[in-house]
């Protein structure tokens, strides 16, 4: 049964299912959706939470173990599974098929998995998960449709924001769902009257002096050595959230394969660009990069990426942020060891 992430407060007024899936590129609407779940199921006696990120190593056992024990700490439980790579093993297959038949009833289950291609989506393991399932298919904000957006996130903060404000804020973030709600919230802390205006806007970011994550992204994309190395740096000065920046860089990368891969097909650049919906200002951004780094180097970049992730979880030796620095600029061109 499929379900829209706005109507999810109604699904959940009339019941809940005992298996979950979200699905999505788009982190923040990913997040928010998992939270409305988390949240609900919460509310419906659901406390305790064990929670499991998959990887190529990962233990179904686990899983099935903490399906059939008894909760230490509540009466029911939610077990949430985090799959970045969308097709889980054929014993994970068979755990979560087992799972959906059995359903039991103290146990609910949410599969958090990024955008499925129809391969997995036409799967006979995945549609027998869909049949028994809420699933919750996350579309990015088409651009005709983000002025909406961010005034409803305006409104849902309080602000009431002009016109020219709602246009400068989506300059600012390029369509980052999770640039423009940050941007809100910090938009919300300053104003003395819940009024947005587009100086407020302009102004903040002028202020801004700090280093962030998306002119790290840039500045690596569109092959600046020398920026991205003062911004990186400039980051792990001020002890950023590495995690956030793995995710988004991520998803950058994931975008910048498939872009060359079609390109590889004889797509030209022009048209590829086009396809994917590349913001005007990023255009000679992403098509630089196109242009200077092969497949292969884009493919090298985001298995390092799964490297930094094991760091980061403490499953493999070495310092992330290290890596990270050698990573980005890696991918703006400069030769690392």
């Amino acid at each position: 049964m499929k379900v829209y992430p706005d109507k999810l407060a109604a699904h959940f007024s009339k019941g809940n299912s005992a298996l979950y899936i979200v699905s999505g590129d788009e982190p923040l609407l990913v997040q928010e959706s998992c939270d409305v779940v988390r949240a609900s199921l919460k509310k419906k006696g659901f406390v305790e939470r064990d929670l499991y990120h998959v990887d190529g190593s990962f233990d179904w056992e686990e899983v099935l173990f903490s399906v059939n024990s008894m909760s230490l700490f509540a009466e029911q439980k939610l077990i949430e599974l985090r799959i970045p790579k969308g097709k889980p093993s054929d014993v994970g297959v068979n755990a979560l098929l087992e799972f959906a038949e059995s359903s039991p009833k103290d146990t609910c289950m949410l599969l958090v998995l990024p955008k499925l291609d129809k391969k997995v989506q036409n799967a006979a393991w995945f549609k027998s998960l869909e049949a028994k399932a809420a699933y919750i298919q996350i579309w990015p904000i088409e651009l005709s449709n983000l002025p909406r957006w961010v005034n409803e996130r305006f409104a849902q903060n309080g602000l009431r924001a002009e016109p020219d404000a709602v246009t400068a804020l989506i300059d600012r973030v390029e369509g980052n769902l999770l640039a423009a709600a940050q941007e809100i919230d910090r938009l919300r802390l300053i104003t003395s009257d819940n009024r947005v205006s587009a100086d407020l806007v302009i102004d903040g970011v002028s202020d801004n002096a700090r280093y962030d994550v998306f002119g790290l992204i840039d500045a690596a994309v569109g092959q600046d050595v020398d920026r991205t190395l003062k911004v990186i740096q400039g980051l792990r000065a001020e002890n950023t959230e590495l995690m956030f920046l793995t995710a988004m860089l991520s998803k950058e990368l994931r975008t910048l394969l498939s872009m060359s891969q079609a390109m590889r097909e004889g797509q030209g650049i022009e048209a590829v660009l086009q396809s994917y919906r590349v913001w005007a200002k990023r255009k000679n951004v992403v098509g630089r990069c196109l242009q200077k780094r092969s497949f292969d180097v884009l493919q090298r970049c985001l298995q390092w990426i799964g490297k930094i992730d094991q760091q980061l979880k403490g499953m493999q030796d070495g310092n992330p942020w290290d890596e990270m620095e050698r990573l980005v600029l890696f991918l703006a061109g400069r030769r690392v060891l």
